[in-house]
């Protein structure tokens, strides 16, 4: 466990394993542990980097909005103070904002790409996840004390009072527009897209997503040849919720990791 400085930010990461360095970035509200299910398994075949994002657990927050660009700075800095010219990213859903917009902002610095139940528009989220969205606020963390996004918080925050603080600075993130569509289809990274079939994210924003990086506008012949570098993945019988825990998720990410890309 360490503290990297980076933009006036003390930023905690923890490394596991030997290999390939593989950073892993959260969702909301959240912290490293919400990859602790399948941490072991990809750590058997990488260096993992967990962080915790700016206001969440152990990093503590800044005078500064939460916003993915921001973000997407601290990491390109945390994989420069590491040494990391090219790195591999995965990032879910609020995390999966900040990996992508790093490989927006910092190409040189990854390698690959692994975006897990998450969206290149603001509104390619479901009509009702946004308005759920919008109404995040202190009042909402409040309501929110007492269930485990909270307790991991006072267990493992620098100020555990800040807690209404992150739901305020999250919920003006999530409130604010964006469409990443050209950054999106000029993209040069290999990318994986993995979703829940039950997702937060309508099936037809995945497929528009896929086809922004490529894929699904023609038969790939018979040798597989034609077909981009970029892949796409839809979980069966899991939801938002329950995708980055799910087992399956390091048996799709490792070798999409590993294996040389036509």
């Amino acid at each position: 466990m360490s503290y990297a400085d980076v933009n006036g930010l003390r930023l905690w990461y923890e490394e596991h394993g030997d290999g390939p360095p593989l950073v892993l970035l959260h969702g909301g509200y959240g912290a490293a542990e919400m990859f602790a299910p399948i941490l072991p398994a990809l750590a058997h075949r990488r260096r993992v980097i967990a962080v915790d994002l700016q206001g969440h657990g152990r990093t503590a927050d800044v005078d500064r909005p939460l916003r993915y660009e921001t973000m997407a700075d601290d990491v390109a800095a945390l994989l420069r103070h590491l040494g990391l010219p090219g790195a591999q990213l995965l990032g879910y859903s609020l995390g999966g904002g900040v990996a992508l917009r790093t490989a927006v902002q910092h190409p040189d610095l990854v390698r690959r790409l692994v975006l897990v139940s998450t969206p290149f528009r603001r509104r390619g989220w479901y009509p009702g996840v946004l308005a759920a969205m919008s109404g995040q606020d202190e009042r909402a963390g409040e309501r929110m004390r007492g269930t485990p996004p909270h307790q991991l918080y006072t267990r493992i925050a620098p100020r555990p009072q800040d807690w209404p603080v992150l739901w305020a600075k999250t919920g003006d993130l999530l409130r604010r527009e964006y469409d990443w569509t050209p950054q999106v289809a000029a993209l040069a990274v290999p990318t994986l897209l993995v979703f829940a079939d039950a997702d937060a994210i309508p099936v037809a924003h995945m497929a528009e997503f896929y086809g922004l990086l490529g894929g699904g506008h023609r038969d790939p012949g018979g040798d597989g040849t034609s077909r981009p570098t970029s892949r796409l993945a839809i979980l069966p019988g899991l939801t938002h919720q329950d995708i980055p825990t799910t087992p399956l998720l390091p048996h799709l990410v490792l070798p999409f990791l590993t294996h040389q890309l036509h």
